[in-house]
């Protein structure tokens, strides 16, 4: 077992600005398919380039993860805790790149073009094809609510951690006055 018990800032930075920003995509999203408001169109161009920069911060988190060793589960945790907590973080992790593919491809599918801020515009992968459209479409939403799931689930798991057993799990991801390690 480590002796480390808190994240390197990188990792807390990167993973608190994708939290915020993915739980905001994920009620953006639900918003929008919710209304035919004029706003749609400029909501629809903001969760497109959030998307993006999601996609991108994952993988600059799974690259910086490469980077450090994170802090060990309590030694006490029962074992099919243990087996949930890191399942769960895997399934995030897929979630997290999945949702941005799949609104990629759909929007492809959809004969649209991905962009980003209006800076550049990413790759189109697959033909417009209204079948692939449907596909992905449902897909996406899918995959919306198994992130909202699974991000309910963590928060869960983060506060039980803090406030039941008030072992170091969740001040090892907050931003307290003790040093990293």
């Amino acid at each position: 077992m480590n002796t480390i018990k808190s994240y390197p800032t990188s990792a807390k930075l990167l993973h608190w600005a994708s939290a915020l920003m993915i739980i905001s995509m994920l009620f953006l999203g639900v918003s929008m398919i919710q209304s035919l408001a004029t706003w749609q169109v400029t909501a629809l161009a903001l969760h497109q380039s959030f998307g993006v920069l999601v996609l991108v911060l994952v993988v600059i988190r799974l690259l910086n993860k490469l980077r450090f060793e994170s802090p060990s589960l309590p030694a006490d945790l029962a074992r099919a805790q243990q087996i949930v907590a890191q399942g769960s973080h895997v399934l995030l992790y897929l979630g997290m790149i999945a949702m941005p593919l799949s609104g990629w491809l759909m929007q492809n599918a959809n004969g649209v073009m991905v962009t980003a801020f209006g800076w550049f515009t990413l790759p189109t992968l697959i033909p417009a094809d209204i079948q692939y459209y449907a596909l992905f479409r449902e897909l996406h939403g899918l995959i919306a609510w198994l992130l909202f799931g699974l991000i309910l689930l963590h928060i869960t798991g983060a506060l039980y951690h803090g406030l039941v057993r008030r072992d170091h799990v969740l001040s090892s991801m907050t931003f307290n006055s003790h040093k990293d390690k």
